[in-house]
């Protein structure tokens, strides 16, 4: 009863996810703790290349924003796979295909998995030195 009580509070928010294993806190808080902040500096990112590209402040910034509601919304209301989805709006020598040729280049993935490590690594820490106190 209580675990149906709190999930039902929690979906208020948004979705409600049940962990098998304590240990696993670490890794969502890397994900979603901290996962916000990781999508913001992206679109931050997007946004000034965008008007170095030329587009008016907020036209980019506008353009930014809705681009990352959209793929969401897509990903959300979609059954299909992440990688589907990419493949879905990419046409092989076209113009995404050249930005994600350049993001794999230059190792973003690696990138994530070292920034989401680091955060995992900082919570395990922190929750170490909470229970030394």
């Amino acid at each position: 009863d209580q675990r149906s009580e709190a999930e039902h509070i929690m979906r208020a928010t948004g979705i409600a996810v049940w962990l098998d294993d304590e240990s696993q806190m670490d890794a969502l808080t890397a994900v979603s703790g901290s996962g916000p902040a990781y999508f913001f500096l992206f679109m931050e990112a997007m946004e000034n290349s965008a008007r170095k590209l030329g587009l008016p402040d907020k036209t980019a910034h506008l353009l930014v924003l809705q681009t990352a509601l959209g793929a969401a919304r897509m990903a959300m209301e979609s059954a299909t796979e992440l990688e589907d989805l990419r493949r879905s709006v990419t046409s092989p020598g076209g113009t995404t295909e050249k930005a994600l040729d350049s993001f794999r280049e230059h190792e973003l993935e690696k990138l994530v998995d070292k920034a989401l490590t680091a955060a995992r690594d900082r919570s395990i820490e922190m929750s170490t030195a909470m229970g030394e106190d």
